[in-house]
C-alpha cells in the first residue's frame, strides 16, 4: 500500500511539473540568449515570469497548484495566510490566498539607511499574528535570497511557516532556505528545471567568451532581445 501511495504521489508531481512547463512555454516565458540574473550570475536561458503572470487564466491555474500545498486531504485550508516577496510574489500570494479563502500579504525590499544590506518588511498595515500558519510562495528560485529575506520578519512576528513553494526551482538543488537563527525550511516546487549558470567573465561564462550581448531582463534592467 505504501509503495502504491508513493508511486501515485510521484505521478502527481510529474503531472504538475509537466503542466507548469507547458504553461511557461505557452506564454513564451523560456527565452534563450545571454542573461544577467538577479544573483549576479549569467545564464544562456532565462525564465521571464511576467510573461506568464500577464495572463490571468494561466496565473490562476498555477496558483491553484500552489494552493494545493495549503490544503489537507479533504481540501480544507491548513494555513491562515499566504505571503510572498515583491514583485512577482504579490500576484502569486493574492491569487493563491483567494483560492484558499485566506489573507494574502507581501514583503517589500527596504534599503538600510546606514548603507548596509537591504532587508524585507511587511508594510502598508500588514500584520502576522503569533502562531499564524503561513504558506510562503515565490516565483523562480535561483539562489533563494528573496525567500531568505522573508524569514526574519515572519519569525519576528511569531508566524509559523507551514510550507514554502515556488513555481520553478532552477537552483540546481537549493532544496532549503535557512534563517539567521538557524531554522531551515524545505523549498518545494511545481517544476524543477536544470539551467546552468556561470560567474561573469570570459574564463567562466561561455556566452561572455563568444561575445553574445548581455541582457538584464525584467526589473534588473532592459527587457532583453
Amino acid at each position: 500500500m505504501t509503495t502504491t501511495r508513493t508511486a501515485a504521489a510521484a505521478t502527481a508531481r510529474a503531472a504538475v511539473a509537466a503542466r507548469t512547463e507547458a504553461l511557461f512555454r505557452q506564454a513564451g516565458a523560456l527565452r534563450e540568449g545571454h542573461f544577467l540574473l538577479k544573483s549576479g550570475r549569467h545564464s544562456d536561458r532565462y525564465l521571464e515570469k511576467f510573461l506568464v503572470l500577464q495572463y490571468p487564466a494561466i496565473t490562476s491555474e498555477l496558483c491553484a497548484m500552489l494552493a494545493g500545498f495549503g490544503r489537507d486531504a479533504d481540501g480544507r485550508p491548513t494555513v491562515d495566510l499566504v505571503a510572498g516577496p515583491t514583485t512577482g510574489g504579490i500576484i502569486l500570494a493574492f491569487e493563491t490566498a483567494r483560492q484558499l479563502g485566506v489573507r494574502g500579504i507581501f514583503a517589500e525590499e527596504v534599503a538600510d539607511p546606514a548603507g548596509g544590506r537591504t532587508r524585507r518588511e511587511f508594510r502598508r498595515g500588514f500584520t502576522i499574528g503569533a502562531g499564524e500558519r503561513i504558506l510562503l510562495v515565490d516565483d523562480i528560485l535561483t539562489t533563494g535570497s528573496s525567500l531568505v529575506a522573508m524569514l526574519p520578519p515572519i519569525e519576528a512576528a511569531g508566524g509559523g511557516i507551514v510550507r514554502t513553494v515556488v513555481l520553478v526551482d532552477r537552483s540546481g538543488g537549493q532544496a532549503a532556505v535557512e534563517s539567521t537563527g538557524g531554522q531551515s525550511y524545505a523549498v518545494e516546487a511545481l517544476w524543477r528545471l536544470e539551467l546552468p549558470t556561470w560567474e561573469a567573465g570570459e574564463a567562466t561564462c561561455p556566452r561572455c567568451a563568444d561575445g553574445t550581448p548581455l541582457h538584464a531582463p525584467g526589473s534588473s534592467g532592459t527587457t532583453g532581445p
